[in-house]
């Protein structure tokens, strides 16, 4: 399958085709049979429970339409629009995160074999083709840092990498701002840059509605070329830029990330860090909503009768308190230390480790969070007590 590059950087745009089509909204469902015809299992945003997740699709019918979702530190719910917009909302509860790296994987499984011997079964890495529908610009440089972290290692995992390669990314440039987005101040959104198949802006205007259309790999131009649409004008593209604008103009959150790294570690002993240890009640709601955490830790399990055993792989939180267990005790045995080395991790760290910040401005953590701890209102307050002093060396992790 001819596909974008895996996780191309933020700043290196995919080879994206220029030549804009216009796809009318009865011409969606289209787009969904196409990719159905060539043997895709189609993902995308449904309504579950009271909440936008992402689930498999059978058709447009399953989509969000005429719905968004409003949500604010601590608070979710959904809210019917004035229009039939098929992707009028900001970002599920949910992150792509949940197909590429799932919570629970079996990695292998052991049957006793005869008295004293055992056979060793791998789990088997068959991923299916997989059609993520309406991926945001935030969510595709999340997947950009999964890969940083899962793939462009020396020993990248296996079946993250089979998963990565089988994926057709159709992208949706926003055009509904959440009360909690900010992917504006971090630079990863609201257009996609990098990272699809086919890039859609879907418009609503003058009592039209249809979807911009361009193609960023040689399969997305293929499925283009079979739909029924036409060229786009000047003023198509125009009314697309409008509404990506006005997403990027009604964001809910903003955060400052002038020199963000050296303020965290300078103010690594700020009194808001336990200001903040007040309120966190260390559920790791954040971590799990996170669409860039990737930590995981590994479970072993045994039927009663001690027959088969088996080796499972699952999603962890460093607000866990096993989570930094060592020989001999709990290096991060406060709620105080494990905000913290999750915050300054997101967006100090991660710069050491992978060049650019592990926060893509999503704002999943400020709205799942219990409490409504929010991080941009967290840096907002240690950076306008810093004095600009010399680092503090954190004891709970090596220098620099």
């Amino acid at each position: 399958m001819s596909r974008p590059p895996l996780s191309p950087r933020p700043d290196t745009p995919s080879k994206v085709d220029t030549d804009f089509r216009v796809l009318e909204r009865a011409g969606f469902d289209d787009l969904l049979a196409a990719l159905l015809e060539r043997g895709y299992r189609l993902l995308g945003p449904t309504i579950r429970s009271g909440a936008i997740v992402y689930d498999e699709l059978g058709s447009a019918a399953d989509l969000p339409v005429g719905w968004t979702d409003e949500q604010e530190g601590g608070t979710y719910r959904l809210a019917r629009r004035d229009d039939e917009a098929l992707f009028g909302y900001a970002v599920g509860v949910q992150s792509w995160k949940r197909f590429l790296w799932p919570p629970d994987l079996r990695l292998w499984q052991a049957t006793r074999d005869g008295e004293t011997g055992f056979q060793v079964t791998p789990e088997p890495i068959e991923p299916p083709l997989d059609a993520y529908i309406g991926v945001r610009s935030c969510e595709l440089h999340a997947i950009a840092h999964l890969d940083d972290a899962l793939l462009h290692v020396s020993e990248p995992d296996a079946a993250y990498a089979a998963r990565r390669e089988r994926v057709f990314v159709v992208a949706l440039n926003c055009h509904t701002a959440g009360g909690t987005c900010f992917c504006v101040s971090m630079e990863t959104g609201p257009r996609a840059t990098f990272g699809y198949d086919i890039a859609l802006t879907e418009v609503l205007e003058g009592g039209g509605h249809w979807f911009l259309v361009a193609a960023g790999s040689e399969t997305g131009t293929e499925v283009v070329a079979g739909l029924a649409t036409r060229p786009a004008s000047e003023d198509d593209i125009a009314a697309a830029d409008r509404a990506i604008a006005g997403a990027a103009s009604n964001q809910g959150r903003t955060m400052d990330t002038t020199g963000i790294k050296d303020l965290l570690y300078r103010n690594y002993e700020h009194p808001r860090w336990d200001d903040v240890a007040d309120r966190c009640l260390t559920c790791g709601n954040c971590t799990m909503v996170c669409p860039t955490c990737f930590c995981t830790t590994v479970e072993d399990v045994t039927d009663l009768e001690g027959g088969t055993a088996e080796r499972r792989q699952k999603w962890d939180s460093c607000f866990t308190m096993d989570f930094s267990y060592v020989h001999g005790g709990n290096v991060r045995s406060s709620g105080k230390s494990r905000y913290r080395q999750w915050m300054t991790h997101k967006l100090a760290t991660w710069i050491d480790q992978f060049g650019t910040s592990g926060c893509v401005g999503c704002g999943r953590c400020i709205t799942w969070c219990p409490v409504a701890i929010d991080l941009t209102e967290e840096v907002a307050a240690i950076r306008a007590d810093d004095q600009g002093g010399p680092d503090q060396v954190p004891t709970d992790r090596p220098p620099r």
